[in-house]
């Protein structure tokens, strides 16, 4: 009796079985910052299940992700996934994120 493989890391699994989103398969693999953010904002706009608004669930998503990779992001990818965060607050008419 064969039993379903489990995903290898926790995190792996919150970002595919998200309670809160129903993510496109393969996000955040996308090379254009643009339909990163334009998924995550169909998907929490399309959620009945989140408990922020859509913008917070899209925004701690992507957060998520880029954090539980931590290091083993590549500059490159972090930059991409940087963009789609700025590219998401355009997308949602918010304010853009302030220079430290």
């Amino acid at each position: 009796m064969m039993s379903e493989q489990k995903p290898s890391r926790w995190s792996q699994d919150v970002t595919a079985q998200s309670d809160a989103l129903d993510l496109e398969k393969g996000v955040f693999t996308f090379k254009d910052p643009k339909r990163i953010a334009a998924s995550l904002k169909r998907s929490a706009e399309a959620s009945t299940r989140r408990k922020a608004d859509p913008f917070r669930s899209a925004m701690s998503m992507l957060v998520f992700y880029m954090n539980r990779a931590g290091r083993n992001l590549s500059d490159d990818d972090r930059a991409r996934l940087d963009a789609a965060k700025n590219e998401l607050r355009r997308l949602f008419e918010r304010a853009p994120a302030k220079k430290a």
